[in-house]
C-alpha cells in the first residue's frame, strides 16, 4: 500500500506527459503548415505550367504577367 501511495505522489510522470503533449501540438502545426504549403506549391506549378503552354497571347496576358 505505500508503494502506491509513493506512486501517486511522484511526479515524474506529469511532466514527461506534458512534453508528449506539447510535440503532438507542434507535429500537428507543422503537418497543417505542410499540407498548406503543399497546395499553394501546387497551385504556382499549374499556373506556371499554363503559361508555358499557353499558345494565344491573350491566354498568357491574362493569366502569367505579374504586376
Amino acid at each position: 500500500m505505500k508503494t502506491f501511495i509513493n506512486m501517486l505522489r511522484d511526479d515524474s510522470g506529469a511532466s514527461a506527459a506534458e512534453y508528449a503533449l506539447i510535440l503532438a501540438i507542434i507535429g500537428s502545426v507543422i503537418a497543417i503548415a505542410a499540407i498548406g504549403l503543399a497546395k499553394a506549391v501546387g497551385g504556382a506549378m499549374d499556373r506556371a505550367s499554363s503559361c508555358i503552354s499557353s499558345t494565344s497571347t491573350a491566354t498568357y496576358t491574362a493569366n502569367c504577367v505579374v504586376g
